[in-house]
């Protein structure tokens, strides 16, 4: 169970500034999830299969299909400089 105590402790590290009306209500409720999740842990599970997920799930790929590209020209065209098929930008590291 959370005490008054425990909860100061989780706000404070949550950095939350709860007033004592939220505390109490925020104890409150995760007293009562703490308690479904004891009941829980008390089913027996031994012949259920451990899953990751409740839906069997499956990826989607499309075909993978060569399309032709722009041009290195094209895509240099707007730059405001570039040099050997590449842009030039201002340098942003400092030494």
């Amino acid at each position: 169970m959370l005490t008054k105590k425990d909860m100061e402790s989780v706000a404070l590290l949550s950095r939350l500034d709860l007033t004592e009306e939220e505390s109490e209500a925020l104890a409150g409720h995760i007293n009562k999830l703490l308690e479904s999740f004891r009941m829980l842990g008390e089913l027996d599970t031994t012949d259920v299969e451990p899953t990751s997920h409740v839906v069997p799930v499956a990826n989607v790929f499309r075909e993978d299909v060569v399309t032709p590209s722009v041009s290195p020209e094209e895509v240099l065209a707007n730059a405001p400089e570039a040099d050997d098929d590449c842009f030039v930008v201002p340098r942003i590291v400092e030494d």
